[in-house]
């Protein structure tokens, strides 16, 4: 694909565009999805110091684990991103033999079994199933370009004076994989890049502007100066046995008590909609 082993191979150390977007997302996609579910101008302001910056996270979790779609292609880039990273550290293990081979499927499956697992227990079986295929599928390209030669690992290459020859080079001379498994590989190379920078990006955008809130909408009873009325909040954090949450009619935060959860997170129809 006309990029030099050495340019790859540092690209993976810093995690390539993944880590860079992964990034972008987790500080860019709170603030645009509050923004959008309150309605912007102060509100956001009062909803974001009312979650606390220990509770901001929430909100990226929130989204992730009640969109099957989201959460899926999230993993599956994750998954891919953590292994180039120790792969370009040398932590593939290289060469023929029946340790480095058991070694090699057990840094290869692991975390996509992972990934599957956590799937299934939120969107169940067949998402977790699809997930873990694909989290294997991709890390399984990054195994190849580097038992090929066509990557190599930090480690060795500074051995080998980045000779690019050898053992040392991070590469097995005897191994040759079939023309159909390299073009494979790189297929998964440009399935990786479309996946990281531009199907994760579109689809938080769409998550972050679909007006589903991305915690529990409550029934509660409120309490402002001598009226007490029932509201629905937008539960920001737990106090005592009541809710602290932004009030969808009021436009403000405010205490909850006795708060029923609803079916629905829906607050306004979708960007698309609107």
């Amino acid at each position: 694909m006309g990029e030099k082993p050495s340019d790859a191979r540092e690209a993976d150390r810093r995690g390539g565009p993944g880590h860079t977007v992964l990034f972008a997302l987790a500080l860019a996609l709170p603030v645009a999805k509050v923004t959008y579910t309150v309605g912007g101008g102060d509100a956001v302001r009062d909803v974001l110091v009312g979650m606390e910056p220990g509770n901001w996270p929430d909100v990226v979790l929130g989204m992730v684990i009640t969109d099957p779609l989201l959460g899926s292609v999230l993993g599956v880039v994750v998954s891919r991103v953590v292994f180039a990273v120790f792969a370009a550290r040398g932590a593939v293990p290289v060469g023929g033999g029946l340790v480095r081979a058991f070694r090699r499927a057990a840094l290869t499956v692991a975390n996509p079994l992972a990934v599957a697992v956590i799937d299934a227990c939120f969107f169940g079986p067949w998402w977790g199933l699809a997930t873990g295929l694909a989290a294997y599928a991709l890390r399984q390209g990054v195994v190849v370009e580097y038992r090929t030669g066509r990557r190599h690992s930090h480690h060795d290459s500074g051995r080998a004076g980045g000779s690019g020859h050898g053992r040392a080079s991070g590469h097995d001379p005897d191994y040759a994989p079939p023309a159909w498994l390299r073009r494979a590989a790189a297929a998964e190379q440009a399935v990786a890049l479309t996946l990281t920078v531009v199907v994760l990006p579109l689809l938080t955008v769409v998550s972050a502007l679909d007006g589903q809130s991305w915690t529990t909408i409550v029934d509660c009873r409120v309490t402002y100066g001598a009226e007490t009325r029932d509201a629905r909040l937008i539960e920001l954090s737990r106090k005592g046995n009541g809710v602290v949450g932004w009030d969808l009619d009021a436009e403000q935060i405010s205490n909850g008590l006795g708060c029923v959860s609803e079916e629905t997170r829906y607050v306004r129809e979708p960007w698309w909609r609107a």
